[in-house]
């Protein structure tokens, strides 16, 4: 939970409520109840954001609000906003952040783990009971910086949610579908590599699935769609309390069509503001773009 200020090619946007647990925590709870976060933020949070959470009854009971600043980033956009550069990054009262799940949230059985620390990551796992699926993200710098921990991670999760550089980094193999095939060997059952605009890649045991991105005609701000990606699949697999692997292929279709929403204004204006039926909308415009029209199968030719 944090405050991004974003120099976008159309003007710059300061002290824009972000962060990984407030994109996801609000997608996940179009789909799902019982939605619950852990962090930290100061005390220049605002309390309304918070009320708003609670009014889309996002459990803020593991959020702590302490004397200080909040985490801040910020970062300037490419002309196309396909990159971006990190301005800079100060993490306040993050810096001493040690997450604490309060007892009543121990039992959750489906856990998103944000791109922290993975220490943290793994002293969020030590506090939670028998979780169903243990999704996690994760980043270059931590790949890069703390290979050993994250290693210990990977070991403990079900679900790894990265993007395709990541994968090439993580597993140093340039080829995707072999990038997958290590990761999974180091821990995670299931894979799933983001690429942005052009869909994202499913690995797991049922073998390899494509779910593409939704095509708009403008975006704004691809600041936090990948975690709104995640939370829209996790609120899904949640709400039908299965993680098989046909579940999770339709969970990424809705984790698709929200981080489309999201790309749509600043921040989190537009995913704040999504409606059952404009997603369910959505999701039926998704099903129009990928319907080929029946079997793929070649007629059978004439005999001669």
């Amino acid at each position: 939970m944090a405050f991004d200020t974003l120099e976008m090619p159309y003007g710059t946007f300061e002290y824009v409520v972000g962060g990984a647990a407030t994109f996801s925590s609000i997608a996940a709870s179009l789909l799902t109840h019982g939605v619950r976060i852990v962090g930290v933020v100061g005390d220049d949070f605002p309390r309304d954001y918070l009320d708003f959470l609670r009014k889309r009854e996002i459990d803020t009971l593991g959020v702590e609000q302490v004397a200080g600043k909040s985490f801040f980033w910020r970062g300037r956009y490419s002309a196309d906003l396909a990159s971006r550069e990190t301005l800079d990054t100060q993490l306040n009262v993050f810096a001493n952040f040690q997450p604490k799940i309060p007892e009543a949230h121990r039992s959750t059985p489906y856990v998103l783990l944000g791109n922290i620390h993975p220490q943290l990551q793994l002293d969020v796992l030590d506090q939670v009971e028998k979780p169903k699926l243990v999704a996690a993200d994760t980043m270059n710098f931590w790949i890069s910086g703390e290979s050993a921990t994250l290693n210990k991670l990977l070991a403990r999760t079900d679900l790894l949610i990265i993007n395709d550089e990541e994968a090439r980094q993580l597993s140093g193999i340039d080829n995707i579908v072999r990038a997958a095939a290590d990761i999974r060997k180091r821990g995670p059952s299931r894979v799933i590599i983001k690429r942005g605009e052009f869909g994202s890649l499913l690995f797991d045991e049922a073998g390899t699935f494509f779910c593409p991105g939704y095509p708009l005609e403008e975006v704004r701000d691809p600041t936090g769609a990948g975690d709104t990606f995640a939370g829209g699949l996790l609120g899904y697999v949640t709400r039908h309390g299965d993680t098989s692997p046909s579940t999770l292929r339709r969970a990424m279709f809705y984790g698709s069509a929200l981080a489309s929403f999201c790309v749509e204004d600043v921040g989190t204006t537009r995913i704040a503001k999504v409606t059952r039926s404009e997603l369910d909308a959505r999701i039926q415009a998704f099903a129009r773009l990928v319907d080929y029209g029946g079997s793929l199968a070649l007629p059978a030719e004439e005999s001669r």
